[in-house]
């Protein structure tokens, strides 16, 4: 269908700023941060800040008790994003889904480049399942997700658990990076005009990888040979998004190897739409349908 009018007016708005030609990172971070578009999450009984080891977490709570859990990875290119940009998101799925939600402050290139931020997703994510009564968190009830670089990382993030011997409930992926081709269908139509664009995909890639090689399944996890056994899927996509098409070739590819998974694309939306409540309406249909998902997987009835 074509651009949900919302997706027009918000990419006229980007347009009317001229882009510089090389990103500062700083600027880009403060940009991030201060953004007016994912809105203000609800109160909640508790939201803490820890650390796992030197990497920081925020712990939302919606209620007492022993609750499911989701870790949570925010988007940004694994270059930009922090516990704040992700609050928003993070109170509302705690709120929808009525589970503990731990937001992972991973490391960020390019001062950290790959593995770093792999190997923090994967320690948070680890130490609230081995942990999990300091949590007050059901150790069986575990999931992980994120939007876009955090949707890269919470796949990763699954297949790393499952080759240790630790069971996951679920994955949740909104709009998620699994490539690192730079070549789908939908990355050439949609490189450029409409938000994400083909040269700010690579310019992220560049300062994440380096040198890394870029069929590493840990950078790239539809390129995975072995996908069963992964934990249930959700994959979240949106129509002129150009991860759209990876994210949903990994959908496939899950179904395909006999992993339980569900995909919507959302029609006229923009990459990362989701975490953009202030401007598409379109994002709190798209979180109570994520949140449903995550509660079905913990064995949650349907509110």
């Amino acid at each position: 269908m074509p651009l949900h009018p919302q997706s027009v007016a918000f990419l006229e708005v980007m347009r009317t700023g001229a882009a510089p030609a090389e990103p500062d990172i700083a600027e880009m971070r403060a940009a991030t941060r201060m953004s007016p578009h994912r809105g203000i999450g609800p109160e909640l009984t508790a939201v803490e800040d820890a650390a796992v080891g030197a990497i920081p977490i925020r712990t939302y709570r919606p209620a007492d008790g022993v609750l499911p859990a989701l870790v949570y990875f925010h988007g940004g290119g694994w270059s930009i994003g922090d516990l704040n940009s992700a609050d928003p998101m993070c109170r509302r799925l705690a709120a929808e889904a009525r589970c503990v939600v731990v937001s992972a402050d991973y490391r960020l290139a390019p001062e950290h480049p790959f593995p770093a931020a792999v190997e923090d997703a994967f320690a948070v994510t680890a130490d609230v399942v081995r942990r999990a009564g300091h949590y007050g968190v059901a150790p069986d009830a575990v999931a992980v997700g994120g939007d876009s670089a955090g949707g890269n990382l919470a796949a990763v993030v699954a297949r790393l658990a499952r080759d240790e011997g630790m069971a996951l409930a679920h994955q949740l992926l909104m709009c998620p990076n699994t490539d690192s081709g730079l070549d789908s269908p939908s990355f050439t139509e949609f490189g450029e005009g409409y938000g994400l664009s083909a040269a700010a995909m690579a310019w992220f890639f560049g300062h994440y990888l380096g040198a890394a090689d870029r069929s590493d399944p840990r950078v790239a996890p539809l390129r995975a040979p072995d996908l069963p056994g992964l934990p249930p899927a959700t994959v979240l996509t949106a129509e002129y998004d150009i991860l759209r098409d990876e994210g949903e070739e990994y959908a496939r590819a899950l179904a395909a190897a006999g992993v339980p998974v569900e995909l919507r694309r959302f029609d006229g939306m923009i990459h990362n739409f989701i975490t953009m409540p202030e401007v598409f309406d379109d994002a709190a249909g798209a979180r109570a349908w994520a949140a449903d998902r995550l509660r079905r997987s913990f064995g949650q009835e349907e509110r």
